[in-house]
């Protein structure tokens, strides 16, 4: 089995819990999944989990995994469904555009498939004629407004935090909380958009 990130601190974190459980058949390798060198029809399984949206030309993401997937095997792609993280995603934004209105973002890369058939499109694009696409709506508890901060850190709004300085940045954090605690936000929305084909 094969593991693959552009992360080298995502792959190391994930080696140290492999090992932590006695894992002894897998690989990590850092690398971009639009370069990986593997031979045609090497894989049972390819699996891509929110990291398709990332890559500028998804289509040629997916014919990259698609082309890996050997006859009789399947690839699976998740991807985010609309209104990621809301309503605390809206308060984010509004606290990062007081501090660095160049940072704020009013699209996220995942936005261009979030919805089945915007991912039934782009796998088609890829080369996959055919795939089974499920929505599923879902919920995160936001048991405290500090929790909050500790999903921006493990997303992908990490990497406009980390382009603030730490006044800034504590700033935002200060402003997210009080913001999601006056509005009683006790949730966030986490739907996911899943498509499995098999070749």
């Amino acid at each position: 089995m094969l593991a693959v990130d552009l992360a080298a601190r995502l792959v190391d974190r994930a080696r140290a819990k492999a090992d932590g459980r006695g894992l002894r058949n897998l690989e990590f390798r850092v690398g971009d999944m639009l370069a990986l060198d593997l031979p045609d029809a090497s894989f049972d399984a390819v699996i891509c989990v929110f990291g398709i949206f990332f890559v500028p030309d998804m289509g040629a993401a997916v014919r990259e995994l698609w082309r890996m997937v050997r006859p009789g095997g399947r690839l699976a792609v998740t991807t985010w469904g609309p209104r990621l993280f809301e309503p605390a995603s809206s308060v984010f934004w509004e606290a990062v555009r007081s501090e660095r209105a160049d940072l704020h973002k009013a699209f996220n890369p995942w936005d261009r498939i979030s919805e089945p058939q915007e991912l039934r499109r782009l796998l088609l694009e890829g080369g996959v004629e055919s795939a089974e696409v499920i929505a599923e709506h879902g919920e995160h508890p936001l048991p405290s407004p500090e929790d909050w901060w500790t999903i921006v850190l493990g997303s992908g709004y990490r990497g406009t935090v980390e382009q603030l300085d730490d006044a800034a940045r504590s700033r935002v954090r200060a402003a997210c909380a009080l913001a999601i605690g006056e509005r009683g936000i006790r949730s966030i929305e986490a739907s996911v958009v899943y498509a499995v084909a098999g070749r």
